[in-house]
C-alpha cells in the first residue's frame, strides 16, 4: 500500500502563520544577488520556484542587518532595501501557497591574511548597537510584508559566537557561564520582539552541536533550546557544524567556515547515511516536550526519502522538515508527493558542488540541472519520459575490488542524466548515485555480499524513464592468510 504521507502534508500554523505543509526550505547562500545588497530578478525566480513547488516555508537566504562588506550578500541593514523585498514578498505569494520570512544576520570582520574578529573584541557600545540593528532589521521585513522573521543564531556568526562555549567575553556577555552565552540571543530576541509586536512569528536557527573541539554539544544545546522557548520563540530550526575554529587556510582568501570537519557535518556529503543528524531533533523536542513547550522543531541534515521524511513527522522526531540541499535539487518536492508522483522526484545525491560554488563566490545551481541553468527547471507532469533500446541494457562486471557498470543512453526529451539504484543481499532498494555519462563504477562493495542495481533516466525536472534490467553479482571474498603462512608458502618449505 502506498503511504498517504498525511503528517507532510498537515497544515502548522505558528503565532497566526498557517504554512500548508510541513516542509521548509532552510535559508541557503545563493550569491545571486549583487555587491549592493538589493533583491534582483535572479533572486526572485530562485524563490518563487520554491512556491510553485509548494513549499510550506520558504526561509530567504541570510540578509545582513548591517553594513559590513561581504561579497554578493542580501541586507536590510537600511529603509531603500524594502522596496525589493515586498517585491520578493508578493512574487512568492502570487506563485504558490508558500509562506516567506528572511532570515537576518549579523557576521563579524574577516581578512584575507586568515586574521578574524571574534566576539571578546567588540566594545559594550558596539554590542549594543548590534542589538539595536536586530530590532531595525526585523521591523522593515515586517514592513516588507514577509510572514515573519528568522533570528540567525548558527554556525560561524555574531549570534552564534555568544552561544559557543568559546565565547571569550568576561562581562555581561561571559562566556563562562551558560547564562552569560545566552544573555545576546535574549537581549536580540527582546528588541525584535519589541519593534515586531507580539503577533509575529519570530523563529531561529541555532547549533544542535558546534561540531569542534572544546564546542557545545547536545548537553548545552537542550538547555539553549529551552531558553529559547521561554523567550517566546515560534519555531526552532537546528543545524550543526560550520565553524571558523577548524577551518582550513587557504592563502589569499579568507576564512571559509564550511571547510573543515565542522563544515563537513554541516552539509554531510554522499557517504554519510541517510539522516546522520536525526537524534539531535528527536532528543531536544523531547526535553522541550518534558518541560511543558510545544515549540516546533525542524529536523534537518539528508532527510531528504519522502518515506523518511514521514517517519519522523510520526514518531515525533520533528515537527517540519528542513531540506536544503534536496529542494534546490528539486523544488517541486513537496507537489509531487502531494500528487503521488515520488517516482518523478530528482533526488540530491550531495555531490556538495552547490557548497563548492558558494565557496568560490559563484552563483549556486545544482548539478543535476540543464548545463547553463540559472534556476530549477519548470515541472512539467505530462512530459515524455525517457527511453531506453530494447533488450537488457545495463550490464555489470567485477574489476579490481569494485563493479563496473555500463549502458547506452536513453532517448527521449533531454535526458539529464541517470540515477544508479543498487540492493545488498536482495534488500532495501537506494539511490547511490546520479550521473551524466552512462557509466559507473561502485567502489563501495565489500566481498562476501550480493548487489542488485537498475539505471533509471531522468528528463527535465525528474520525469523519469522506466527501470532498466536489473544485474546482480555477487561479491567474490577469500579470508586472507595469516603473514607466517605466507612466509612459509615463499619459502618453498
Amino acid at each position: 500500500m502506498a503511504m498517504s504521507y498525511q503528517k507532510l502534508m498537515a497544515p502548522l500554523t505558528m503565532n497566526g502563520m498557517t504554512v500548508p505543509n510541513r516542509m521548509i526550505v532552510p535559508a541557503m547562500v545563493t550569491r545571486l544577488s549583487g555587491d549592493d545588497g538589493f533583491v534582483n530578478q535572479a533572486i526572485i525566480d530562485r524563490y518563487v520556484r520554491f512556491a510553485q513547488g509548494h513549499v510550506g516555508l520558504i526561509v530567504v537566504e541570510a540578509t545582513a542587518i548591517h553594513e559590513s562588506k561581504s561579497g554578493p550578500l542580501l541586507r536590510l541593514s537600511d529603509d531603500k532595501f524594502i522596496a525589493g523585498h515586498k517585491e520578493l514578498v508578493a512574487r512568492v505569494h502570487e506563485a504558490g501557497p508558500s509562506k516567506i520570512v528572511p532570515q537576518i544576520i549579523h557576521f563579524m570582520k574577516v581578512a584575507r591574511s586568515g586574521w578574524r574578529q571574534t566576539l571578546d573584541m567588540l566594545s559594550t557600545d558596539e554590542m549594543t548597537d548590534i542589538i539595536r540593528q536586530f530590532g531595525e532589521a526585523a521591523l522593515r521585513v515586517r514592513e516588507a510584508g514577509y510572514d515573519g522573521v528568522e533570528l540567525h543564531a548558527a554556525h560561524a556568526y555574531t549570534l552564534a559566537s555568544s552561544l559557543s562555549r568559546l565565547n571569550r567575553r568576561r562581562d555581561h556577555y561571559d562566556g563562562r557561564t551558560l547564562e552569560g552565552r545566552l544573555r545576546m540571543f535574549g537581549e536580540v530576541f527582546a528588541e525584535v520582539r519589541a519593534q515586531v509586536g507580539e503577533d509575529f512569528p519570530v523563529g531561529v536557527r541555532f547549533l544542535a552541536d558546534e561540531m569542534i573541539k572544546d564546542g557545545y554539544t547536545l548537553e548545552d544545546s537542550r538547555l539553549i533550546a529551552l531558553r529559547m522557548a521561554q523567550l517566546g520563540c515560534d519555531y526552532i530550526s537546528l543545524s550543526v557544524g560550520g565553524k571558523f575554529e577548524d577551518a582550513i587556510p587557504q592563502k589569499g582568501r579568507p576564512p571559509y567556515p564550511y571547510t573543515g570537519y565542522s563544515g563537513d557535518r554541516c552539509m554531510p556529503g554522499a557517504h554519510y547515511p541517510a539522516m546522520p543528524h536525526i537524534e539531535y531533533p528527536t532528543r531536544i523536542r523531547k526535553y522541550l516536550r518534558d518541560k511543558g513547550y510545544q515549540v516546533p522543531v525542524v529536523a534537518i541534515g539528508k532527510i531528504s526519502a519522502p518515506e523518511d521524511a514521514e517517519r519522523v513527522l510520526e514518531e515525533g522526531r520533528g515537527d517540519m522538515i528542513g531540506m536544503a540541499r534536496q529542494l534546490l535539487a528539486d523544488p517541486d518536492w513537496p507537489k509531487k508527493v502531494s500528487e503521488g508522483r515520488t517516482d518523478e522526484i530528482l533526488r540530491c545525491i550531495y555531490c556538495n558542488v552547490c557548497k563548492q560554488l558558494d565557496e568560490n563566490f559563484k552563483p549556486v545551481t545544482c548539478f543535476l540541472w540543464p548545463k547553463g541553468n540559472a534556476q530549477a527547471p519548470r515541472d512539467d507532469p505530462h512530459a515524455d519520459r525517457p527511453a531506453w533500446p530494447e533488450g537488457n541494457i545495463l550490464t555489470a562486471r567485477i574489476e579490481g575490488g569494485m563493479v563496473r557498470l555500463n549502458w547506452p543512453p536513453a532517448t527521449g526529451p533531454r535526458v539529464l542524466g541517470y540515477d544508479i539504484y543498487r540492493a545488498e543481499d536482495r534488500g532495501e532498494v537506494i539511490c547511490i548515485e546520479a550521473k551524466k555519462s552512462t557509466k559507473f563504477d561502485d567502489r563501495t562493495v565489500l566481498g562476501g555480499l550480493n548487489y542488485t542495481y537498475y539505471v533509471r533516466a531522468f528528463g527535465e525536472a525528474g520525469t523519469p524513464s522506466l527501470p532498466s534490467n536489473s544485474v546482480s553479482v555477487d561479491m567474490p571474498w577469500a579470508a586472507p592468510s595469516a603473514v607466517s603462512d605466507l612466509e612459509f608458502t615463499r619459502s618453498g618449505i
